[in-house]
């Protein structure tokens, strides 16, 4: 049997909400597809942003890949990053958090 898939809109509503809880607090920057859309969350951290986006691995778990990389980026790199994604993708909804230490708001595996 297949895993229930939570719709994006709802999922980015919630991750709003966490991020607003523990002090991170976000924006929409760019709503998909409210149903299927994937998701992009940017972090804006102390050294620079970094960007994450939703990935399942082999056995369907929710992940998160380090699109800009293991280390901070800046605001044109982040941007650029964004862009090629949703020319690839025009369903995709793009969120961002003030998070210092550039972790995400939410629970994630980041991979």
């Amino acid at each position: 049997m297949a895993e229930a898939r939570v719709r994006a809109e709802v999922w980015a509503q919630a991750a709003l909400r966490l991020g607003n809880a523990v002090g991170r607090y976000g924006a929409v920057l760019r709503r998909g597809d409210p149903d299927a859309g994937g998701i992009l969350v940017v972090l804006r951290g102390r050294d620079g942003l970094m960007v994450l986006g939703q990935m399942r691995l082999g056995t369907g778990e929710l992940a998160w890949m380090r699109g800009t990389g293991p280390a901070p980026v800046d605001q044109a790199a982040a941007d650029a990053y964004v862009a090629r994604q949703v020319r690839i993708d025009p369903d995709l909804w793009v969120l961002e958090f003030e998070s210092p230490d550039l972790l995400p708001p939410f629970e994630a595996r980041l991979v």
